[in-house]
């Protein structure tokens, strides 16, 4: 049976591992130690290296695996990925070398210019890997991108299956859900989410994996089309927000300088 593990690394990342039996895949590896030495322990040998984007807490580490493993690096097709062997857009199938699965290729662009998801199943059990375009209850900076761009990436993502299992790439959980909390105070899912969540990081455990559904429910930025959300963002911003991305820009903006 296949297993999707998180890797601690920096203060914050996850480096995720698929693994069955001996083989590996490894996504965002930002630092290479934490993944070798959790593939060591295990007695795993690294079969395929997966980037979502060029940041370097998730590539730092891709290099030096690519070469210690010989396993080919995969990488969006508009970004400087070290070591990359095939550069990847919408649409592309992957194989993971570890799994029998393979994944399919989704351009999200808006934290960085040529952001990349990698979406199939595991397990029967379908997965995204989306790296910094959406977090648990919360969404990435726009650092290359647009609203728009990003308003369009997270619609694509939220499109998928709501039981779709969501594997971003830091553990900013709680400090997301205290925004989402201060955006829908009356939402009930949220307080309730915050509650499990919390639970979860007193016993030193990831809040990660979220899925999709649990996203739809509780995250702002996929619920700017939200009338409680919509009017939260226009109070907030003091003017009238028109459409739909102007919801979602307010709702960044509003993030970038959230205290909370």
């Amino acid at each position: 049976m296949a297993a999707i593990i998180p890797v601690p690394a920096f203060t914050d990342n996850y480096v995720w591992v698929l693994r069955e039996g001996t083989q590996a895949a490894v996504v965002d590896p930002g630092d290479a130690q934490p993944v070798l030495d959790y593939v060591q322990r295990e007695g795993l040998a690294i079969r395929a290296i997966f980037a979502t984007h060029h940041h370097r807490d998730h590539i730092g580490g891709a290099a030096e695996l690519a070469d210690r493993f010989g396993a080919p690096v995969y990488g969006p097709a508009r970004e400087a990925i070290p070591s990359r062997t095939r550069a990847l857009a919408e649409g592309d199938v992957v194989e993971s070398h570890c799994i029998e699965d393979t994944f399919r290729v989704l351009d999200i662009p808006g934290h960085t210019a040529g952001h990349i998801a990698f979406f199939g199943h595991v397990d029967g059990v379908p997965a995204l890997f989306c790296g910094d375009t959406l977090f648990a209850a919360g969404c990435g900076r726009l650092f290359e991108g647009t609203a728009a761009q990003m308003w369009a990436s997270l619609g694509k993502l939220a499109a998928l299956p709501p039981p779709t299992r969501v594997y971003c790439g830091h553990e900013y959980t709680l400090a997301n859900l205290r925004f989402a909390a201060a955006v829908e105070p009356g939402n009930p899912a949220i307080g309730q989410r915050v509650q499990r969540e919390q639970d979860k990081r007193e016993r030193g455990l990831p809040t990660l994996p979220s899925t999709i559904g649990e996203e739809l429910s509780t995250n702002p930025f996929l619920r700017a089309r939200e009338p409680s959300v919509r009017a939260a963002a226009q109070a907030h911003a003091g003017r009238p927000l028109t459409d739909d991305v102007a919801v979602f820009a307010a709702l960044r903006s509003w993030k970038d300088g959230f205290a909370g």
